[in-house]
């Protein structure tokens, strides 16, 4: 590649970047990679107004945090009521279990000013006890991987490749506009690398803003010392592996969906596909995982997100364990297969014909 060719890249790039950022058909992507930001926010405005309402319950209904852990299953209304006083709220009913008599229920709730704890009862006898605990940067740092994990990379970066790559050809193609490009002195690879540099530049400043301002209003919730603590721990750690694995995903999915733009006149259907794929890798055995972006992107995430934990018994018995791939290996993978997937869509974009009458 000689300097000429360079220049028509960067060309390319300034004339695609302006129609990335701000074409109709990307609109949506933007709703869809900061609709975090906004639920992290007002998380971050209820938790400390929560603490502030149980701490105020508390002083009108004191109760210890060692009698409330005396209560368990099995323990009866009387001695619950004679131990912690009445509650703050309570509710029950009635309902009857199919074929039998009716059951009372009951559910109270208790606080110590810190957590939240509620007692369900059936028939005066406690059968379950909820625990709703203060959010802690430990604790909130695993849900925000958790979220990162299941669904900023599977779905917001997924589909928001597809908008942004897909349309890069297909785009043109539609508007028939492509045909200014083919008509210039300008190799076709050439054109691919600068519409693909310019769809990756796009991609990356949109979900690496969202993913700091994600970040950025997780802790907003905590006091300045307890985050400058964690910062100076691993926060700021943990903050440059998400952007840099954002990145990634923009890099790894849009080859996937630019190939898939230039092979496919609708992308929606092989954009389905890879989406099962990448979905069911939890569900994989340990060899197929490993054919699959979303697995080496997991592999380099510096918190690790338990699914099994947030889903029902019986499909969390379905999740396959595979040792995660070192941090050497899945940067291997991963930019070894972006090439691979660049270098095939620059075959085809040879083979790429001016017929708008098809599409």
């Amino acid at each position: 590649m000689n300097l000429q060719e360079l220049a028509q890249i960067f060309a390319v790039i300034r004339l695609e970047l302006g129609k990335t950022f701000f074409s109709r058909r990307v609109t949506w992507v933007y709703v869809l990679a900061f609709a975090p930001v906004f639920l992290y926010i007002a998380n971050s405005i209820y938790a400390p107004r929560q603490q502030a309402r149980l701490a105020a319950i508390a002083v009108r209904h004191p109760v210890s945090t060692e009698a409330l852990r005396d209560i368990g299953i099995g323990s009866k209304l009387e001695e619950v009521t004679n131990q912690l006083g009445q509650p703050y709220q309570q509710r029950s009913g009635r309902y009857r279990a199919e074929g039998g008599s009716p059951n009372e229920r009951a559910s109270y709730r208790y606080t110590d000013g810190q957590s939240d704890v509620t007692l369900f009862f059936v028939n005066g006898t406690v059968r379950r006890v909820h625990w709703d605990d203060p959010e802690t940067l430990p604790k909130v740092s695993l849900i925000f991987a958790t979220i990162f994990q299941f669904f900023y990379l599977r779905l917001a970066i997924f589909f928001g490749c597809v908008g942004i790559f897909a349309n890069l050809f297909r785009g043109e193609m539609l508007d028939k506009s492509l045909h200014f490009y083919l008509l210039t002195p300008m190799r076709r690879e050439v054109l691919l690398a600068g519409k693909y540099l310019s769809g990756l530049l796009a991609a990356v400043v949109i979900f690496t803003a969202s993913t700091a301002l994600q970040w950025v209003a997780m802790l907003w919730q905590f006091k300045g010392p307890v985050v400058v603590a964690f910062l100076a721990g691993h926060g700021w750690g943990q903050l440059l592996s998400y952007l840099g694995i954002t990145a990634l995903a923009c890099a790894g999915y849009g080859a996937v969906f630019l190939a898939a733009g230039l092979l496919f006149r609708n992308p929606v259907v092989p954009a389905a596909v890879v989406l099962l794929w990448e979905s069911a890798n939890l569900f994989l055995p340990a060899a197929l995982k490993k054919i699959s972006v979303i697995f080496y992107l997991q592999s380099l995430c510096p918190v690790v997100a338990a699914p099994g934990n947030t889903m029902p018994a019986r499909l969390a018995r379905l999740i396959s364990d595979a040792v995660p791939a070192t941090t050497i290996v899945a940067l291997g993978c991963l930019v070894t297969f972006t090439l691979l997937m660049i270098a095939y869509s620059a075959l085809r974009v040879r083979q790429l014909e001016n017929n708008y009458s098809t599409d």
